[in-house]
């Protein structure tokens, strides 16, 4: 079963956070950025209330919780009900999906990834934001779980697990971009984005699905 209690019932807080830390935001949006190609026809699973699917052109979106999606479609983003394992979609139907801070709430993360695959087009990519569980923010994330609205039930991952996730699912060619070098409470401005991981807490990774091999 989707892990949607909190954001059915909490949507409202959930909102509240970028609200509350702008700067920790616009860095994470900037980070997807960078690795999201313009103007694909792309699909955000997870896509909560829209704060990525909206800035970034994605008008289609996956979410199970109804709060979310209520919320999502405000912000123009056409959603349906569904969750990660099982997509509402057909094979190789477009060339881009997004996931942020999701693959920590599904429940077969390498059926996840196997999904976006599948639906990607040849020549498509996946791009995956998360929260490092070995940042700092990961580990007090995974310490203070128990009070968590959000993360109580959360299942944190490393970037060499996400990559890892990737490559068995077929994806190639993985980049990586990090941010959030300092703690989001105490940001007055966006972060730089970097390459690679290891050092920001909130990392960025898109795989590539191969082209299809012409007779």
């Amino acid at each position: 079963m989707p892990r949607i209690e909190a954001f059915e019932q909490s949507s409202d807080r959930y909102d509240l956070w970028f609200e509350r830390h702008p700067a920790a935001y616009q860095s994470e949006l900037a980070a997807v950025r960078e690795l999201w190609p313009a103007g694909a026809d792309g699909v955000e699973i997870g896509v909560g209330a829209g704060h990525f699917a909206a800035p970034l052109g994605i008008r289609r979106g996956v979410e199970p919780a109804a709060a979310m999606r209520r919320r999502a479609t405000a912000r123009g983003v056409a959603v349906v009900d569904g969750v990660a394992e099982h997509l509402p979609f057909s094979d190789q139907c477009t060339d881009a999906v997004l996931m942020v801070t999701t693959i920590c709430f599904v429940d077969d993360p390498e059926q996840s990834v196997r999904e976006m695959y599948r639906i990607l087009r040849p020549g498509g990519c996946a791009v995956i934001g998360f929260v490092d569980r070995e940042s700092p923010l990961g580990r007090e994330y995974a310490i203070k779980r128990g009070s968590s609205v959000f993360y109580g039930e959360a299942r944190f991952f490393s970037a060499a697990e996400v990559a890892a996730l990737l490559t068995e699912a077929g994806f190639g060619g993985l980049e990586y971009r990090q941010t959030l070098f300092a703690h989001p409470d105490k940001m007055q401005a966006p972060d730089p984005v970097r390459s690679g991981a290891g050092e920001g807490s909130f990392v960025v990774v898109r795989g590539n699905k191969k082209e299809a091999r012409s007779c």
